[in-house]
């Protein structure tokens, strides 16, 4: 497992600035688990930055630490097999927590938040690649967006739904005796389309989207690549 020296985590909500019209939120990744004992630092930088509106903050509980004593509640093997997708991409043999990937593509070893300012600022300045709108009627999404230029590049657009807060008590493994609070935990991920060529509108509905949870839409290159726009619906 990782292993990272606790940093005092500096409060990054002073950072945001107003959402401009035209501005994508910039979607930050944190690889976690509940049975890593260098995670709790980088949970508390979700907990500080997960009502941003120009940050969709997105908390993945992986489960490959589950056999040294302590079973995440919120691990999914899914999540896991996204993050070595990650690493497949940008050559890296091997995954890690905490790790933290901004808009796809930026990767940040465990609890820091200076980097983390620093990349989110920096895919900020970024012009956006699509326009993206996802509205919601009931138990229905429906999912809008195009791309100016018309760039023909395959993508996918996910789906998926967060817990905005849960508190759990740990009572084995590495975090034993803490209870720990987690923020905008990623659960009920869905791939709706693959191979979207942008040449395109995008125009889709999905179902059954029940419950209070917030929603998010991520249209993202295949194969684990950029993140090209990003919507929450609270």
């Amino acid at each position: 497992m990782n292993r990272i020296l606790p940093l005092m985590t500096a409060s990054l909500i002073g950072l945001s600035a107003p959402l401009a019209a035209e501005q994508i939120p910039v979607v930050l990744e944190l690889y976690t688990s509940q049975g890593c004992s260098s995670c709790p630092p980088a949970d508390a930088i979700m907990r500080d930055i997960s009502n941003r509106d120009d940050v969709i903050a997105i908390a993945m509980h992986v489960d490959y630490w589950d056999y040294i004593g302590w079973k995440d509640e919120f691990g999914n093997p899914d999540f896991a097999k996204r993050q070595r997708a990650y690493a497949n991409t940008a050559g890296r043999r091997t995954i890690y927590t905490p790790e933290m990937v901004v808009n796809g593509v930026t990767d940040i070893v465990g609890a820091r938040p200076m980097k983390v300012a620093e990349a989110i600022e920096d895919h900020k300045s970024k012009a956006p690649r699509m326009t993206l709108d996802a509205e919601r009627a009931g138990d229905t999404l429906r999912i809008q967006g195009s791309v100016p230029s018309g760039k023909s590049t395959a993508m996918d657009v996910h789906v998926l739904r967060m817990y905005e807060k849960k508190e759990t008590k740990i009572t084995r493994g590495e975090n034993r005796g803490k209870t720990l609070e987690y923020h905008n935990i990623a659960h009920d991920w869905q791939t709706v389309v693959t191979g979207w060529n942008g040449t395109g509108p995008l125009d889709l509905t999905v179902q059954g989207v029940t419950g209070d949870d917030p929603v998010v839409v991520l249209v993202q290159e295949a194969n684990a690549g950029p993140i090209v726009s990003a919507a929450r619906l609270n």
